[in-house]
């Protein structure tokens, strides 16, 4: 059975990752959630269980380090905008989830990310669960935003992305995080260029992008 791969392409930007890929810019947005709810999802690849929702817990802000080989990534995560997100992230780095993992795809044409969250490395992996999407009224994707990659509306599992370059995309990926130091690390691994596997300008990273840990620190 092919696993969906998470989408993150502009319309006619950039060749899909195969036939299940979305454009997001012609992707329905789907309506608000009213609650965060996980459900059992496949894959379950490198499962730390599912994540049971606490809305007290889940609204105490956060920073997160991601220490990769080409140095630290720091953002600030968004528990106001998107708790059910913020929350899951949480849950998945306190258990050394992303701990090994690397960054798999890097995009230089027309959209300009760098996606990481899989354990698998293949683009199509997932912690076992799916959540909604939220804070996408009025989402914008300017340089420093930390946002969630998916495979249709509503199909939040690990998979996120950092934005290196204001990026023009449809508000289809819940905005979760800012970037507040390591900015000038995405550029330098988006200079190092890509290997162009998917399509002109969107590849693998010739830069090796290894995630060693991720660090949480409470506000």
């Amino acid at each position: 059975m092919l696993r969906k791969p998470y989408a993150l392409l502009a319309a006619a930007a950039l060749l899909p990752l195969g036939a299940a890929t979305r454009a997001a810019a012609d992707s329905p947005t789907a309506p608000a959630p009213t609650a965060c709810a996980y459900t059992p999802a496949v894959p379950a690849d490198n499962f730390k269980g599912i994540p049971v929702f606490d809305p007290v817990k889940a609204a105490k802000p956060y920073s997160a380090t991601l220490r990769t080989g080409q140095g630290a990534i720091t953002f600030r995560a968004l528990t106001d905008k998107a708790p059910c997100t913020t929350y899951s992230f949480k849950f998945l780095a306190q258990r050394d989830y992303f701990d090994r993992s690397h960054c798999h795809r890097l995009t230089t044409a027309r959209i300009f990310v760098l996606q990481c969250g899989d354990p698998t490395g293949t683009g199509s992996g997932g912690p076992g669960y799916s959540f909604p999407d939220e804070n996408l009224t009025g989402a914008t994707y300017p340089a420093g935003t930390v946002a969630m990659a998916n495979a249709g509306p509503n199909t939040n599992g690990s998979q996120f992305f950092f934005v290196w370059k204001d990026t023009k995309l449809s508000p289809a990926y819940t905005p979760f995080g800012k970037v507040t130091a390591g900015l000038d690390v995405l550029q330098k691994i988006a200079a190092g260029g890509e290997d162009d596997q998917n399509g002109p300008g969107d590849g693998f990273p010739t830069l090796p992008v290894n995630i060693k840990r991720v660090q949480i620190k409470n506000k």
